[in-house]
């Protein structure tokens, strides 16, 4: 196709414009192979950063052993540059000494200070015989190679004869030191020049070595010296692998040390750790082990004070609390009777108040309300005391929690048409089964209901149920008043109220959401609340479709559904609309929306939904 090219090949292809060009297989698996290696490098990574996070005794090693490192190194460093230094300022030493030794032996000689030309080349021999006489002994223990040579403005005709040597190549010796010494000479100077350099040694079809190389003028001659640097090189190979074995141990020693402090000390700070994980478990009877009277015993019999302090204050608290619930229970049942006896009296005081003159059939009215009401308040007390008193039992069936929040919508319904509203139900087709206890969750969706129709400023409700393979929820929404922000959470403190002097219709008793709330934890399931001011809110119940089972989502979301926002902006869009329910143009977002259920609410520590 004119325009486009094709590479052949397997592989991923990425079209761009009118070319496409084929990913080689090669590249294809060099990549799959890569991104595995990048998840393990981020898996191990993930791993030892726990590690060291959670580990002061490795934290404290690993330090130490860094550290140690770096100081081994660099002591390590200074002394073999001392060393060498030494090591060379020593064989500089005796090779000095060597040197002006045969240049004292050269200067014996009569024939060194002769010029030479036609009529002395015949006893130029003195050299070889000179260079035979400077070598060291067969036995000596550093051996060195010499050279006595002419200069080259000399070792021309009528010579021809540059030198003799012995373990010394001539033609290896550096131009610089011949310079060197051959400016000594024009000078008159007899001091020796040296310089380091690696030469053929014993002879020129030998590997070189490194060594110290003199020259020094001798008359109208040269002496040259080599002295290889092989022993002391040898030495120094050693000297540096002795240290570095010696600083490898150190370090090594260094980690046990610092392990071995590090466990005396941490040992102890992890038993306190554990103990205050059990104390705080319940585990009042937690003690450490107390050893010797240093300032960890000192930590060890401080922690059992605490302890000890905190098992008498705890347990004359639970004793307080139990007497407290143990008074409240009584009382609650102490009153049942005379109650009794006063409802009788008022149902028939309630019952004449026709034949009673105004102020009295008043009475009968207010008397037969308020006793209701007193009623109600100690059976939420008496239920309230068996929850704090850890007795309360819960009687799971298989219930279909659609018909439980028809059922539960009675008395709400009959507030609702008083207020000239509805409550609108959104169920699903399928039922929705779980096994609860009936009572429980007929009480917690009386009290959303009730408070959704009480505080909707005469609005209409929505309740929503949904359900999936775990969980079935339950929303109750309403568009009055609304929630500030914070107020999420203190819903569901006992005897709280959002306006405590606003009237109630219903003459509430301010333990309805708390007993709600622990009505949903002992099915293992959530309560929880959104709102905004002037937007109304929201209260989701949440429940396992089996007792015990941990949940890890609803249902349903917390808060305004995409559905009900969307309508909320279609209203807003329009010329002149206020938006129903109070969502007006001018008016902000609220929080918490679909994807974003806003502050979390008391009881819920958990994913949430969307």
């Amino acid at each position: 196709m004119k325009g486009a090219a094709t590479s052949s090949g397997s592989g991923g292809a990425a079209p761009s414009g009118g070319l496409v060009v084929a990913m080689p297989d090669a590249v294809v698996r060099l990549r799959g192979r890569a991104a595995v290696l990048r998840r393990r490098l981020t898996v191990v990574h993930g791993v030892l950063r726990a590690r060291w996070l959670r580990s002061l005794q490795l934290r404290v090693i690993t330090t130490t052993l860094v550290i140690s490192a770096i100081v081994v190194v660099v002591v390590g460093f200074f002394l073999m540059q001392q060393i060498t230094s030494d090591q060379l300022q020593a064989k500089q030493q005796q090779a000095g000494n060597v040197v002006e030794d045969g240049q004292l032996k050269a200067e014996t000689q009569s024939d060194i200070n002769s010029y030479p030309d036609a009529r002395n080349a015949p006893t130029l021999t003195f050299m070889g015989n000179l260079v035979q006489e400077l070598q060291p002994p067969a036995d000596a223990e550093n051996a060195y190679g010499v050279a006595v040579v002419l200069p080259p403005e000399y070792s021309g005709v009528p010579v021809y004869r540059p030198g003799d040597t012995a373990g010394l190549v001539y033609t290896q010796i550096p131009s610089r030191l011949k310079a060197k010494v051959a400016e000594l000479a024009k000078k008159g100077a007899t001091s020796a020049s040296f310089t380091y350099t690696s030469m053929s040694y014993p002879s020129d079809t030998s590997s070189q070595v490194p060594g110290l190389i003199y020259g020094v003028p001798a008359g109208y001659y040269q002496l040259y010296y080599f002295f290889p640097l092989t022993q002391v090189q040898q030495s120094l190979v050693q000297i540096q692998r002795t240290l570095l074995l010696a600083g490898i141990a150190l370090v090594f020693l260094f980690a046990a040390i610092a392990a071995l402090v590090t466990r005396w000390v941490v040992t102890p700070v992890r038993y306190a750790a554990l103990g205050a994980q059990r104390l705080s478990a319940g585990n009042l009877d937690e003690r450490m082990p107390v050893r010797g009277v240093d300032e960890l015993a000192a930590l060890a019999m401080s922690f059992n004070e605490m302890a000890t302090s905190l098992q008498e204050k705890m347990t004359a608290l639970q004793d307080l609390s139990q007497v407290q619930r143990q008074f409240v229970s009584d009382v609650s049942h102490e009153l049942r009777t005379p109650l009794t006896t006063i409802k009788i009296a008022s149902d028939v005081l309630y019952g004449s108040r026709n034949q009673l003159d105004g102020p009295a059939a008043r009475s009968a009215e207010l008397l037969q309300s308020q006793l209701e009401r007193f009623e109600s308040l100690l059976s939420d007390l008496l239920e309230v005391s068996r929850y704090d008193a850890n007795v309360a039992v819960l009687d799971p069936e298989p219930v279909d929690v659609c018909d439980l929040v028809r059922q539960s919508a009675d008395v709400a319904q009959q507030l609702a048409e008083r207020r000239g509203a509805k409550i609108e139900f959104r169920l699903p087709a399928e039922p929705c089964v779980a096994e609860v206890d009936r009572v429980r969750v007929e009480r917690i969706l009386r009290n959303l209901l009730v408070n959704a129709v009480e505080h909707g400023e005469g609005k209409d409700a929505l309740v929503t149920v949904a359900s999936d393979s775990a969980a079935v929820a339950v929303a109750v929404r309403d568009y009055g008043i609304g929630l500030s922000v914070g107020e999420e959470r203190r819903v569901f403190e006992r005897f709280w109220r959002a306006d405590p002097a606003r009237a109630r219709t219903t003459g509430g008793t301010g333990l309805g959401l708390a007993i709600a709330l622990e009505d949903a934890r002992i099915h293992g399931g959530w309560l929880e609340a959104w709102g905004a001011s002037g937007r109304g809110s929201v209260f989701r119940l949440t429940l396992p479709r089996t007792p015990g089972m941990e949940l890890a989502g609803s249902p349903l979301p917390l808060g305004p559904d995409e559905a009900e926002l969307a309508g909320a902006a279609t209203k807003a869009a329009l010329p002149g609309a206020n938006g129903a329910n109070g969502s007006g143009p001018d008016a902000p977002a609220p929080a918490g929306l679909a994807g974003d259920a806003g502050p979390t609410p008391a009881g819920a520590e958990h994913a949430r939904h969307g």
